[in-house]
């Protein structure tokens, strides 16, 4: 079989990269290793995302957002952070950037779902599932793919399979990693208090502890801490895992209930040296890997979804060759440069919330005051927590795609 782009990987990126190349026109194929997901049920999953206005208006350019049942959703008005070890705190407004809301708090596992059913509208988009990547061979023109038994023909792969990525392993891109030190236990508890639709962030010197709002006085928690920490925290009873993740909260939002599973995962950096080689582009969690402490990394990937697909629509649409270096060249200075320093940005702020030296705990806890008290610093924070900071896709500018 012949493909304009073959994407590994069907996760929210891939399948974000994958719904918009179709509906655009081009051929596109799908291999995803993992089995079907089973069908979806009532109990709340661990795994959410904090989708920014500018991922939302990607994921409604390909007609998926409108269909998913935000009522399972949480939005976030507003963001209060402060420092355990002093008082510096900030108060974000999406008021204050004339918007109704920062973004919204959707479980992955919804968000999948909708991009599945997509996926499966699209008349140009075939998805192979589950089939492994074994191989493949990059030639003149095309990229032959080994799935098991079956061979396919692109003249692009895209990189959508994750930060232990078998794309990025074979085209022999180098990626620079490393450890944060830290693991994240997330789970989901029921507040006393109404969470305000307001998303809390207190930094611990062990790391920081986010409160998501859920619909109802429903929150995910995610608690980046040390891994001796996180692991005692995943055997803890219920009652003293609520008890101690209220304490850790100040009791902000009252007392605590734990309503689901907990779940533990470690927390690593990852940076590809290179984006794009001959035939080959890398998207999402096989390009880099933050650390969850600003909620950006679902938001990364689905705007590299809609960056790349932009670059390879203009592409396809003008007779140019979608897998020629130099034509992907555009895709690699626009995103690699912008997620370096989101990623770097990220390891300053786990650096400097998490150092116990007295005057980085001065000067931290001023910087908070300072730009609580700073009006225009404020909005440029939020614009760009957004995802409106910054040269955007065009879906993600609420613009129709394509053009």
């Amino acid at each position: 079989m012949n493909y304009d782009v073959a994407v590994v990987g069907a996760g929210m990126t891939g399948a974000t990269l994958a719904c918009a190349l179709a509906k655009a026109g081009l051929r596109v194929a799908v291999i995803e290793a993992s089995d079907p997901p089973p069908p979806p049920g009532d109990e709340r999953q661990l795994r959410v995302s904090a989708i920014s206005r500018a991922s939302e208006c990607v994921l409604r350019a390909i007609d998926v957002w409108d269909a998913l049942p935000l009522e399972r959703a949480g939005v976030f008005r507003e963001m209060c952070v402060w420092d355990a070890t002093g008082s510096g705190s900030v108060h974000f407004d999406s008021a204050d950037i004339g918007s109704d809301a920062l973004g919204h708090v959707v479980e992955n596992d919804v968000i999948q779902r909708g991009l599945n059913t997509r996926m499966a509208s699209l008349d140009t988009l075939k998805l192979y599932r589950p089939e492994e990547l074994q191989d493949m061979q990059v030639e003149k023109s095309r990229v032959t793919l080994r799935l098991g038994g079956t061979r396919l023909h692109a003249r692009l792969v895209v990189a959508a399979d994750g930060s232990r990525s078998r794309v990025r392993e074979l085209a022999g891109i180098q990626c620079d990693v490393g450890d944060y030190g830290q693991q994240a236990v997330v789970a989901t508890v029921r507040t006393e208090l109404w969470h305000r639709e307001t998303a809390w962030q207190r930094f611990l010197p062990d790391g920081p502890l986010a409160f998501l709002p859920l619909p109802g006085n429903l929150c995910s928690i995610v608690w980046s801490t040390l891994p001796e920490h996180a692991q005692a925290l995943l055997t803890a009873t219920d009652e003293s895992f609520a008890a101690a993740v209220e304490e850790a909260f100040e009791s902000r939002l009252g007392g605590l209930e734990a309503v689901a599973g907990r779940g533990v995962f470690p927390l690593r950096h990852l940076h590809a040296r290179a984006y794009i080689a001959d035939r080959v582009a890398l998207v999402g969690d096989a390009a880099h890997t933050v650390h969850p402490l600003a909620g950006q990394g679902a938001n990364l990937g689905l705007q590299d979804a809609a960056a790349l697909a932009e670059i390879l629509y203009a592409n396809w649409s003008r007779d140019r060759d979608l897998g020629r270096r130099m034509n992907l060249r555009p895709y690699e200075r626009w995103r690699k440069g912008r997620n370096l320093l989101m990623q770097r940005g990220m390891s300053g702020f786990q650096w400097l919330f998490g150092s116990r030296l007295e005057p980085v705990r001065v000067a931290r806890n001023l910087g908070l005051s300072m730009v609580d008290g700073s009006p225009p610093l404020k909005r440029m924070f939020m614009r760009y927590a957004s995802g409106y900071g910054g040269e955007r896709p065009r879906m993600a500018q609420a613009r129709p795609w394509p053009e």
